[in-house]
């Protein structure tokens, strides 16, 4: 079926949806980050394999955008609906969708590191990357 384009008008952004996201989500600031992770069970990475392998916040656990729900909830251990969660992609803006969906599930302490990766970096912060494997 095709829209019409007064029906067009109405489709949201990518941009738009993040906006909405951010406004029911609780970020946490680059300051406060490190203090938020401490505090966390659970650190996700919500960017792609890819991006993780190139390097992740410490202690980081990969878990991408696409499989996050389907992962959790296949994960007995990550199923507690009071687990405090910290998430984070390159941006924020994947991340503000993740905390958006994990709230949607019912997930009640979870926050997301405003700026993400690329502004956890910029500011200095430490940064895991996994050893290279040397074939002989």
């Amino acid at each position: 079926m095709y829209l019409n384009i007064k029906e067009s008008k109405k489709m949201k952004t990518a941009h738009d949806l993040v906006t909405l996201a951010k406004s029911c989500i609780k970020e946490v600031r680059l300051a406060d980050a490190a203090q938020a992770i401490q505090n966390a069970d659970i650190l996700l990475d919500v960017r792609e394999a890819d991006e993780y392998a190139s390097g992740h916040i410490p202690g980081a656990i990969h878990m991408s955008r696409g499989m996050l729900e389907f992962k959790l909830s296949s994960n007995p251990e990550l199923t507690a609906r009071d687990l405090k969660i910290v998430l984070y992609c390159k941006t924020s803006g994947r991340a503000a969708l993740a905390s958006k969906a994990l709230q949607e599930m019912g997930y009640q302490h979870v926050q997301s590191i405003s700026g993400g990766f690329d502004a956890w970096v910029e500011a200095g912060n430490p940064v895991a990357k996994p050893e290279a494997v040397e074939f002989e």
